[in-house]
């Protein structure tokens, strides 16, 4: 380990990841800055870390903070929404970016974050992704759980696995669906637990299966698939018989306790490569 590892700014979303980059930092004594993003960062995953609050659109105000904490490395991390743009109040620095980023939206979620990373770097900070921090959070080439598909959920595995990819490449998304040998669902802005939901009025889903995988020309640094003890639950609720993950692409929260809710919940849980 660096006796002297760089400042990370951890730019701070919802969801447990930040919490656990944070404990991993203290832990290897790391300096640590984090931005907590109003609306999404939940106190309890801040602590007693050096921090500060920011609203999305106080870009200047963030870059200030930033450099004034003698951040060298920016992650990153945690759920954010798509904006409204129309209801952001931005700095002036924000109302500077403004035009790009919706601009940007208009084309996708990763064009959106390629205008947020190029911003930061633009700066000089150094982006990092979660995974260079936290290796063992990239999903592994395994069984999870005690449960394994069938050759049919295989074929739907197969089937979805290729709709969450194509969705990928047109930057919509990065799930789908899919049941008895149809694609029957996919991902939109609103995200996994979105469509997960959508999926629980529709009785032909039973039985089927979820696939998330990485974008294919996506910056891996930045919204690689996540899934943890909610989609497990989620996936459960919509009938589905199990979840397939890209592994090495993608990450999973706490994956003792994901995958023993999988098991308790009668569902299999399968990393594999993209093709397998």
């Amino acid at each position: 380990m660096d006796p002297n590892p760089p400042k990370l700014g951890l730019i701070a979303g919802g969801g447990q990841i930040p919490a656990l980059i944070r404990d991993v930092c203290q832990a290897e004594g790391r300096p640590l800055f984090i931005a907590a993003l109003n609306g999404f960062c939940e106190p309890e995953n801040v602590g007693d870390a050096e921090h500060d609050w920011f609203d999305l659109p106080q870009v200047g105000r963030l870059l200030k903070a930033l450099k004034a904490a003698g951040v060298q490395q920016v992650c990153l991390c945690g759920r954010v929404s798509k904006p409204d743009f129309s209801a952001l109040k931005p700095d002036w620095r924000g109302a500077m970016l403004l035009p790009k980023l919706i601009k940007a939206a208009l084309i996708g979620d990763d064009a959106l974050l390629r205008v947020v990373t190029d911003t930061f770097e633009g700066e000089g900070f150094h982006v990092v992704g979660v995974d260079a921090l936290m290796q063992g959070l990239l999903v592994r080439e395994q069984v999870y759980s005690a449960r394994q598909p069938t050759e049919q959920q295989a074929g739907d595995i197969k089937l979805a696995m290729a709709a969450a990819r194509d969705l990928g490449i047109a930057d919509h998304g990065q799930a789908a669906v899919a049941a008895h040998g149809i694609v029957v669902g996919l991902e939109d802005d609103a995200g996994t637990d979105a469509l997960l939901l959508r999926m629980t009025s529709r009785p032909e889903v039973r039985g089927g299966v979820l696939a998330k995988c990485v974008k294919p020309q996506q910056d891996r640094r930045v919204d690689l698939p996540t899934i943890g003890v909610t989609t497990i639950e989620n996936a459960a609720a919509a009938g589905l018989s199990g979840i397939a993950v890209e592994a090495g692409a993608a990450l999973i929260v706490d994956a003792a306790a994901t995958a023993a809710a999988a098991d308790r919940l009668g569902l299999f849980l399968i990393g594999q490569r993209h093709g397998g």
